[in-house]
């Protein structure tokens, strides 16, 4: 009974001073220092291959050092850097059954400075009827490694704009090439030839590394993307004010980074962590998720025991303060691991109420998940419902930023045992997700 005794008050005595030291360490006058400065005018919206991006970065990196990180692989710096592919159309000609077609009615997409084809040759005339749905027909042409004509129903022109809009950009660009041609409903002969302007650009995550003391090939990964939509035009979206039209993305993904900076201090400090930690500031993933995708790269996934991807914290979730939701809860023992750490606190994660949202796939921990780590993100932002997500009201006046403090807290706590090595999440069922 003694030895009960003693070893609950040992227990309850490390509770207390984890607790005391995460009190001094993540506090909400250093929470909101740094969500000031990454939501802050001077970062533009903070938009890939924007100025505002890289001085981003460079507050992101100067931080992870001040910190006292590692670099990832005895890299010279934090920056992991890639090159991304980018191609804008500068003409495009296209005649069908000897009629000339607007080019405001066409957008292709290709990888190739110049590129002619004509009916009997290499490219396939295919359609995107009245009775289909657009959104999914387009993206499977869209994604073909085909050279396509397609010809896309009149009634679908209300799409033309926002396809218009799309950024063209590949990791790894394809020899192909794809024309949507709107208002047209057969091609008998036609011959199309255009220009592309074709650049490769740098972007970069930046990372840094807690090396474990007594399991340092297993990883524990922190992360959230640091990149947002820039600057619009004053009239583009809804803001709070006429003239703004800068999109800050205080909450998308600001309060993100925030978290992974400030977790990093804090085990940094608490320096007991017996797995290797990594902390990464992700970028591009408004645009496609490349960032996310060469990290992944970059690993071995089953060094990986668990990654903890932090999105859009800094609202309280549907279920008001202390709470936050996991995407893809059933499909690991994540969740109930965190859970279990909280037990007795005021705070609680829930399952993802949003389902039919597909959460879960739309954000960075995809791609490790998919290779079967339990890769999770935690949000409170309520999907249905948010007022501010994408646009340029996502301003830090917007945040909770004690609710989004205690929300960095319990998540350092709730991981802790992961840390420890003392749990180790079940793996994701890749065979599940292919289904």
């Amino acid at each position: 009974m003694k030895k009960i005794v003693w070893s609950a008050l040992v227990l309850c005595s490390h509770v207390a001073i984890q607790a005391q030291s995460i009190d001094k360490i993540i506090t909400v006058n250093k929470v909101t220092e740094v969500e000031r400065i990454l939501s802050a005018d001077d970062m533009e919206g903070r938009r890939a291959f924007t100025p505002g991006i890289d001085r981003a970065s460079s507050y992101i990196e100067s931080e992870f050092k001040k910190i006292g990180l590692e670099t990832f692989n005895g890299a010279k710096d934090y920056k992991q850097a890639f090159f991304m592919t980018e191609s804008k159309s500068t003409a495009i000609n296209l005649q069908i059954d000897g009629s000339a077609i607007s080019p405001n009615d066409v957008v292709s997409f290709s990888y190739q400075p110049k590129f002619s084809f004509t009916n009997g040759g290499a490219m396939e005339v295919v359609q995107i009827s009245a009775t289909d749905k657009f959104g999914p027909k387009f993206y499977e042409y869209y994604r073909s490694d085909k050279n396509l004509l397609v010809l896309v129903d009149g009634s679908f022109k209300k799409n033309l704009p926002n396809v218009k809009h799309m950024n063209q950009m590949a990791a790894n660009p394809g020899n192909n090439t794809v024309v949507f041609v709107f208002g047209a409903t057969q091609a008998t002969q036609f011959a199309v030839e255009g220009t592309n302007e074709v650049v490769k650009k740098a972007l970069n995550n930046v990372v840094g590394v807690l090396k474990g003391k007594s399991k340092p090939n297993e990883y524990v990964i922190f992360s959230g993307h640091y990149d947002h939509l820039g600057i619009g035009s004053p009239e583009e979206g809804e803001k709070h004010s006429s003239s703004d039209s800068i999109y800050n993305g205080a909450n998308d993904d600001a309060a993100g980074t925030t978290a992974v900076i400030m977790l990093a201090d804090y085990f940094k400090k608490l320096n007991k962590n017996e797995r290797t930690i990594i902390f990464t500031a992700f970028v591009a993933e408004e645009i496609g998720g490349y960032g996310s995708q060469y990290f992944s790269k970059q690993l071995n996934p089953d060094q990986v025991m668990a990654m903890f991807n932090l999105e859009m914290i800094g609202t309280d979730s549907k279920w008001g303060n202390n709470s936050a939701y996991i995407t893809g809860f059933e499909k690991s023992s994540m969740g109930a691991i965190l859970q279990k750490n909280l037990e007795g606190s005021a705070f609680k994660f829930y399952p993802d109420p949003y389902p039919e949202q597909q959460l879960f796939y739309r954000s960075d921990n995809a791609t490790l998940a998919r290779l079967g780590v339990p890769a999770h993100t935690i949000s409170t932002s309520k999907m249905d419902s948010e007022p501010n997500y994408h646009k340029a009201s996502d301003e830090i006046g917007t945040l909770d930023m004690v609710n989004m403090t205690e929300i960095i807290k319990a998540i350092a706590i709730s991981s802790s045992s992961i840390i420890s090595g003392k749990d180790t999440p079940s793996r994701v069922d890749t065979a599940a997700l292919r289904k």
